[in-house]
């Protein structure tokens, strides 16, 4: 089953880390706070970590769900923090 938000996730009842979140971004905050997620999955094959995905959320504060939707650009301040920290991500490696 895939994770609706690439946090550090365990898989159950081994330990095992399958997803390993490498940094977020939250792109904008009310009643709905969206968050970008740079990430990468576990190759159970190999046992290795494989490229960096990257993944976008919206959760809601009061209840603290995820949308399991994707995320619309809603503003172009919104799609420029998208731009700047995709870019930041990127020139790093």
């Amino acid at each position: 089953m895939k994770p609706k938000r690439p946090d550090h996730q365990l898989r159950r009842g081994t330990g095992v880390l399958v997803v390993k979140e490498l940094d977020k971004e939250v792109l904008s905050k009310g009643a709905w706070t969206t968050i970008l997620y740079r990430y990468q999955d576990l190759d159970r094959a190999t046992g290795e970590f494989g490229p960096d995905k990257y993944s976008s959320a919206a959760t809601r504060s009061r209840k603290a769900s995820s949308s399991p939707n994707p995320i619309n650009i809603s503003s172009a301040a919104q799609a420029e923090k998208i731009i700047e920290t995709l870019s930041r991500w990127l020139n790093k490696k």
